[in-house]
């Protein structure tokens, strides 16, 4: 066999910067301050100039950036949230965390994230706020979800945790809604080397509450304003980040020539659905997904060749045992992605000849 292709080269990832990192490694450990403190605020500082927001605030994990968004916002027991369907768990969790009720609504049968045509008829007097998905690293369509915002004056959050760099008409993802949350998983676009998340936003009061919360409900150590979490971007992981941060738009280019060659090479497969990209759209391809009605067989004959793929996501939140109160046919679209999705090898370090053996092996399973 071939050698492998794993679904995401991490490593190479590391090597590549192995100067820069190592230098940010040192800088760290030897400053003594391992807990917020300046690398923090630099990266603040920096992350936000790169949304083309005001403010940024490091928090744990993207799941925390979500959370203390809607506290800030005073969101929680008796209001209602709506949220895609379709998406990682996380974003619904965020929302129960806070006490809230999360709404969901199903996403578009072409681009996958939040149909704005169903969002309104899910607005009831308990609405406080509507999260947008910008799933697998591409904006949701925000313009009319905007205008479904101001007239119910709901406030509209990004869950930009899979699109650090996408475009939604020429504007970056994470300063168009009233505030966005990222996360920094290690498998991001831009990734930490383990769990950290930001919340980006241009309403300064807001940004100022979720720093309080962060912290312990605290702004000044053992002074306690509200009932806060611990939920701190360590100096390390924002050392990490800062030079990462450099190299971001450059892979996000790289991950989309692994994209474009993908889409000529796979167009026209009987049986395949590719990803559609709308004309307002810049996508970043954290995962490049297709659907096919025998995923199971076309992942396993992958798998033999040596392929890993990755389903994003087999089970719906409706469906899990986390929320017990859907059943199946709930969500008829939500549903049928889930049981034909499948995410193929992506990355700014897949090889030109890794991506060409990926297409390669799944003509010849279309073929047979």
């Amino acid at each position: 066999m071939s050698d492998a292709i794993p679904f995401l080269d991490l490593a190479s990832a590391a090597l590549e910067l192995k100067r820069e990192l190592d230098d940010a490694f040192q800088r760290v450990a030897y400053s003594g301050r391992y807990i917020l403190g300046p690398e923090v605020e630099a990266f603040e500082s920096e992350f936000a100039d790169y949304c083309g927001a005001r403010r940024c605030v490091g928090v744990g994990n993207g799941l925390d950036a979500l959370h203390c968004i809607l506290r800030a916002c005073e969101i929680g027991a008796g209001d209602e949230v709506i949220v895609p369907a379709n998406t990682y768990i996380a974003t619904w969790l965020a929302v129960s965390w806070a006490g809230a009720t999360p709404v969901p609504v199903e996403p578009s049968k072409v681009t996958y994230n939040l149909d704005p045509a169903l969002v309104e008829s899910a607005v009831t007097s308990k609405t406080r706020a509507i999260i947008a998905v910008h799933l697998y690293g591409q904006a949701a369509d925000m313009e009319p979800i905007m205008e479904i915002a101001g007239k119910y004056d709901l406030k509209l959050i990004e869950d930009a945790a899979q699109a650090h760099g996408a475009r939604y008409r020429g504007r970056r993802v994470g300063a168009i809604g009233h505030a966005a949350g990222f996360s920094f998983y290690p498998g991001k676009n831009l990734g930490a080397f383990g769990d950290g998340g930001a919340v980006v936003t241009n309403d300064s009061a807001l940004a100022d509450r979720v720093r309080i919360l962060r912290n312990y409900g605290s702004r000044v150590k053992y002074y306690n304003q509200v009932r806060g979490v611990n939920s701190r971007l360590d100096s390390l992981h924002a050392a990490l980040l800062r030079v990462k941060l450099k190299y971001l738009d450059r892979w996000n280019d790289r991950r989309a020539r692994v994209a474009a060659r993908y889409l000529d090479g796979l167009k026209g497969l009987p049986g395949l659905v590719l990803p559609y990209v709308s004309d307002w759209a810049e996508p970043v391809w954290h995962l490049f997904v297709i659907r096919h009605p025998w995923r199971e067989r076309l992942q396993a004959h992958l798998a033999r060749a040596g392929i890993a793929t990755l389903i994003h996501y087999p089970v719906p939140p409706h469906l899990s045992e986390a929320y017990t109160g859907g059943k199946t046919g709930d969500l008829p679209v939500t549903e049928e992605l889930a049981d034909t999705v499948l995410s193929l090898p992506m990355g700014p370090h897949l090889r030109e000849e890794s991506v060409a053996r990926v297409i390669e092996e799944i003509k010849r399973f279309v073929a047979v």
